[in-house]
């Protein structure tokens, strides 16, 4: 590996809760969420180079788009040219987290590119400034630049501290190997506001108001969701952002483990990790 080589974990992204509000004149739709991140995730390698370039590899890497309107690519145009700088770097990507899955994989992609060519092209902005940056480039992207638990208002952009530790937490995603649009999820939302989140309920008393209409797309997610309850080990199950991917909390490896194990003849595509 080349002396001057960049590797920058991109963590995928979960919703330990998704509360949706209403929807927004710009298009957008008001909502609250409880951001967390784990140690599963793809990884970017960057290194100098004359041009700016994009590889890509790893189990998901087929189903992602590697032209030109990639996050990726996206991200780093961006950041050189708020930066002044020319936009050469030779970029190669790791693809592990599942496609259209509810796990912000472009989201954690374009973060990462963020964060790795602050620092490849010298520019030290504090993660703050690269959030701001980032808001063009989709709602999630701003909370997978800091890649730490966070409380999203307004269309997810609008951040702040959770004042619970999650970290360490054993978590099992799952994913009956669909995919489903964020878009038709959340046009297939009832537009009923149930509330917005707060931090002196636990998190069993909140919920991810797009599970309703993810179901209706993906009807196996209902399926999943009641294989992770079924043994009742895990402390909270739940659909992970538009689906289709649900994740289950765990007190200890130890039952994570075993749940991931009951599930393994299913052909869902399973990932055993921890909260970050």
């Amino acid at each position: 590996m080349p002396a001057t080589m960049i590797i920058e974990p991109a963590p995928a992204k979960i919703n330990l809760a998704l509360h949706l509000r209403r929807r927004r004149a710009d298009g957008y739709h008001d909502l609250e969420s409880i951001f967390a991140f784990t140690a599963f995730g793809d990884m970017l390698h960057g290194e100098a180079a004359d041009t700016l370039t994009l590889s890509l590899a790893g189990p998901t890497a087929a189903a992602a788009d590697v032209g030109d309107d990639n996050l990726v690519l996206r991200a780093a145009r961006m950041l050189a040219a708020a930066g002044g700088v020319q936009p050469g770097a030779r970029l190669h990507l790791d693809k592990q987290i599942p496609v259209a899955a509810g796990l912000g994989g472009g989201s954690a992609d374009a973060a990462a590119a963020l964060r790795l060519l602050n620092r490849l092209w010298a520019l030290d902005w504090p993660l703050e400034r690269l959030a701001v940056l980032a808001e063009p480039l989709g709602a999630d992207v701003p909370v997978c630049v800091f890649s730490q638990t966070r409380l999203g208002q307004g269309k997810g952009e609008a951040l702040s501290p959770w004042p619970h530790h999650h970290g360490g937490t054993p978590v099992l995603l799952v994913n009956p190997r669909v995919s489903v649009p964020t878009g038709p999820v959340f046009a297939g939302w009832d537009r009923q506001d149930r509330g917005g989140i707060a931090a002196d309920l636990p998190l069993q008393a909140l919920r991810n108001d797009m599970t309703a209409a993810a179901v209706a797309i993906q009807p196996v997610i209902a399926d999943v969701l009641a294989a992770l309850a079924a043994d009742g080990a895990a402390s909270l199950v739940r659909m992970s952002g538009s689906g289709a991917t649900c994740l289950a909390l765990y007190p200890n490896a130890g039952a994570r483990d075993r749940a991931a194990a009951a599930l393994a003849g299913q052909g869902w595509w399973l990932w055993p990790t921890h909260i970050l």
